[in-house]
């Protein structure tokens, strides 16, 4: 694995795409065998790149960097070191901001699940749920080895900033509205009380987007982990929450999420973890689920209102709301936010 030291001015004076046909020149690979990848809201680019006669995955990024201290690369050796599925990393070119992937294949677990029979399609589940459990397994290796993943965590800042992007981009740049003042103070008090209760809450290590459409069946039919590198600690239920929850275009019965809470902690409890109640889990998962679907709608409402990628990502938008609005509701909890978001949901098909 090479890690240049030296930041080239000149690589940053071409784009993505001139900087990795540069990059498989050098390697002796032929730049028209390159093939652009579409990233998943975000500021990286990707690329399937010939490597050594097969192919890999070239992340560019938009800026150089030091490898030493990279969060990809930090998170990926932690997680090599806890024995997780993620890709190996093959080649490093920090000044061209270059990393090189092993290349996974394109079979995401939630295209997967398009043609999956229910059977197939709960195996998968419980084997993600698994990886859930293995990544929390792993909290005192990312202490133990001063990761950065060690040192991040969803506080009350950071759980909080990402209810604010959510009140900035549903309501003005998706809807194109300004909440009156009284109700967006209601609102906005009772999200602070969300961030404040959930920070509070025990830490573990989460991988952070654990969601279907980052998680690749290999071609041995393997769950790999991939877009692992903003890991940090936080809530227990948090990944599983995303898992569960994430990009829905419907809201799932209530019987089978309780199900898959309780298989978890049965998971947790095979690994030695500390053992949680089922009913302080639950009220600690619907509290999670209010705030990481509304943290998920902020950023499908930015894509959507913002950058114009409404075929992709307003399908999520209301589902998401209404499953929010259910968690609340079985709190029996935050008034101001289940009527706010309720008024702006259309009808429910009969």
């Amino acid at each position: 694995m090479s890690h240049p030291t030296s930041i080239t001015a000149h690589a940053f004076d071409a784009p993505a795409r001139e900087r990795i046909e540069a990059y498989v020149r050098r390697s002796f690979g032929d730049p028209k065998e390159i093939v652009p990848l579409t990233p998943d809201a975000s500021t990286r680019e990707y690329f399937r790149v010939p490597h050594l006669g097969k192919t890999a995955v070239a992340a560019v990024y938009p800026e150089p960097f030091d490898p030493e201290v990279h969060p990809f690369i930090d998170v990926t050796r932690l997680f090599e070191a806890a024995k997780l599925p993620v890709p190996a990393i093959l080649d490093v070119d920090a000044g061209a901001g270059i990393i090189l992937q092993e290349d996974l294949g394109d079979r995401q677990l939630r295209r997967v699940f398009e043609t999956a029979t229910e059977d197939e399609r709960e195996a998968y589940v419980e084997r993600a749920i698994q990886i859930v459990a293995d990544i929390q397994a792993a909290t005192p290796l990312a202490y133990e080895r001063n990761s950065i993943a060690s040192r991040l965590a969803f506080d009350e800042a950071k759980l909080s900033w990402e209810l604010d992007f959510f009140c900035e981009h549903y309501f003005r740049s998706y809807r194109r509205e300004q909440l009156s003042h009284g109700d967006e103070a209601q609102l906005r008090a009772e999200l602070n009380d969300i961030a404040s209760e959930l920070a509070g809450r025990p830490r573990v290590l989460c991988h952070r987007d654990f969601h279907s459409s980052n998680l690749i069946v290999d071609d041995e039919d393997r769950l790999r982990i991939i877009d692992h590198q903003d890991a940090r600690m936080g809530p227990a239920s948090y990944d599983l929450v995303s898992l569960l929850l994430d990009r829905q275009t419907g809201v799932p019965e209530l019987a089978e999420i309780r199900q898959r809470r309780l298989y978890f902690l049965e998971e947790r409890k095979a690994r030695g973890l500390e053992e949680i109640a089922p009913e302080e889990f639950a009220s600690e998962f619907r509290l999670m689920t209010v705030q990481r679907c509304l943290k998920a709608c902020g950023t499908f409402s930015y894509q959507t209102g913002v950058c114009g990628r409404a075929e992709v990502y307003e399908q999520f938008i209301e589902p998401m709301i209404r499953i929010a609005i259910q968690a609340a509701d079985w709190l029996n909890r935050f008034p101001a936010l289940r009527s706010t978001l309720g008024a702006r949901l259309r009808p429910a098909a009969t």
